[in-house]
């Protein structure tokens, strides 16, 4: 089980939509796959067409982790039903709730909570964690459980900044609390192929982040808002922006994928 870390430090940058980009290419595949939506404002939640039922949210599983049933309280993305891929694509509910967890004083023990919460289940392949837009509690508890972290960043100066800073945090906590944790890339994401800035940003990340910049790029898609507010996968979105689109996500969770199968290896040796 692979679990993946979908982080930035500035807001608006489209982090739930690369999150849920890789969850579409993922059941495209076929892959057994876990959306852990720990962003308070439960964004991801609402894009993959979860009902709310009786099952818990993540924020009271982490409340008691090791007595959290996660199996028992996933929630299944409306996607499956809509599409026709054999792959599984489940939800860990997100709400306001864990906000009481976003404070940037937790102690080791909390950070552990989502590892412990995880740790009742091994029916999927592929975890992917939309973390909140900060690098408070959530975040980190994300990145202690993670086996690697994905950054997004728009190619604006602000964003790229941001991700620098993130870089640099991941780095720390590393040190201190995760040895094993590695970057998998960065993601430039809401790229203008026809903005000068955008063309100039896109040359900076590459000389700043080498080959920790991931291909391919997102491109800005103005149908975005109307699939997500569908709750609808991409790949099953028509016309050829979404297809398009589609492809691209396809080849960054190849990308992704091989990266991750180059740390075991580097590991193993």
């Amino acid at each position: 089980m692979q679990v993946v870390s979908i982080s930035s430090l500035k807001g608006g940058v489209g982090k739930t939509s690369v999150t849920t980009g890789l969850a579409s290419a993922a059941l495209a595949a076929g892959m057994s796959t876990l959306v852990v939506d720990l962003d308070p404002h439960a964004d991801a939640t609402t894009a993959l067409g979860v009902q709310p039922g009786g099952q818990l949210d993540i924020g009271r599983m982490l409340k008691s982790p090791r007595k959290a049933n996660l199996a028992g309280n996933v929630a299944g993305s409306s996607w499956v039903s809509n599409g026709s891929s054999n792959g599984t694509l489940d939800v860990a509910v997100g709400s306001a709730f864990t906000g009481i967890y976003d404070r940037p004083d937790l102690g080791r023990r909390d950070l552990r909570r989502l590892s412990a919460v995880l740790a009742g289940t091994s029916n999927y392949e592929l975890v992917l964690v939309d973390c909140p837009p900060s690098l408070n509690g959530l975040t980190r508890m994300a990145w202690s459980a993670s086996d690697r972290v994905v950054l997004v960043a728009e190619p604006g100066l602000f964003s790229v900044a941001g991700t620098e800073r993130t870089m640099r945090a991941i780095q720390l906590f590393r040190q201190e609390f995760a040895p094993n944790l590695a970057p998998a890339g960065i993601v430039a994401n809401r790229v203008r192929t026809g903005s000068a800035e955008h063309t100039f940003r896109l040359a900076e990340m590459e000389s700043m982040f080498g080959e920790l910049l991931l291909t391919p790029h997102i491109p800005e898609q103005a149908n975005w808002q109307q699939i997500q507010g569908a709750a609808h996968s991409v790949h099953h979105w028509p016309g050829d922006s979404a297809k398009n689109a589609a492809k691209l996500f396809d080849a960054l969770l190849e990308s992704l994928l091989s990266g991750q199968s180059a740390v075991r290896d580097r590991r193993r040796r």
